[in-house]
């Protein structure tokens, strides 16, 4: 996170980052230093979504793969993935209007457009990562994809479905899919090298 003091020299990218797949659209407008790694976006991301990071990711950018590096004996060694912790956003990002994805849950495939809206000047007044703006919830993990999600949706709104109770029990509380708990992001956003030093003892 960047320091207030520190800050005045820095670029922000402004980046949209919506899930595909889904409508009405989810989305997050996030704001992030230039000097960051693909890691610290994979955390952004995470958790100004509403995501757990409880599963495998990568991102896609211009035919090239980035994303953790797994031990060989797990089968994913001829992915030919780059090391995301050793690329900064500024080495892969050209500037504003910039696209790429960003796909988590390699079983569910919940693939994301990230945008480089703009390329901003720092506010020292701001600590970041923040998310600035939020439409929709995330859906629940392991829901089973934008499929998946669209029954999960229609037997928790409908008291008649058959599987109304079963999937209110399984999601275990209430859910809201217009709440995009915003104010929740950026308090998770507080703690992501919380995040990332426990990522690193699992």
């Amino acid at each position: 996170m960047a320091s207030r003091k520190s800050s005045k020299a820095l670029s922000i990218y402004q980046i949209k980052v919506t899930l595909r797949d889904i409508r009405p659209p989810i989305w997050r407008r996030v704001q992030v230093c230039s000097h960051e790694s693909l890691e610290h976006l994979h955390y952004v991301i995470q958790l100004s979504m509403g995501w757990t990071n409880s599963h495998l990711h990568s991102f896609h950018i211009q035919g090239v793969e980035y994303g953790m590096m797994l031990p060989d004996d797990l089968g994913f060694d001829e992915l030919e993935t780059h090391d995301e912790t050793k690329f900064k956003l500024s080495q892969v990002i050209s500037g504003e209007k910039f696209k790429f994805s960003y796909l988590y849950d390699f079983g569910d495939s919940w693939e994301h457009e990230v945008l480089v809206e703009k390329v901003l000047d720092a506010d020292p007044e701001v600590d970041y990562p923040i998310c600035i703006k939020a439409k929709r919830a995330c859906p629940p993990e392991d829901c089973g994809g934008s499929w998946g999600y669209e029954r999960f949706l229609e037997a928790i709104q409908d008291p008649e479905h058959p599987e109304h109770e079963e999937m209110l029990e399984w999601r275990g509380d209430a859910f809201d899919p217009e709440d995009p708990e915003l104010d929740e992001a950026n308090r998770q956003l507080k703690r992501i090298d919380e995040w990332k030093r426990l990522a690193e003892m699992l």
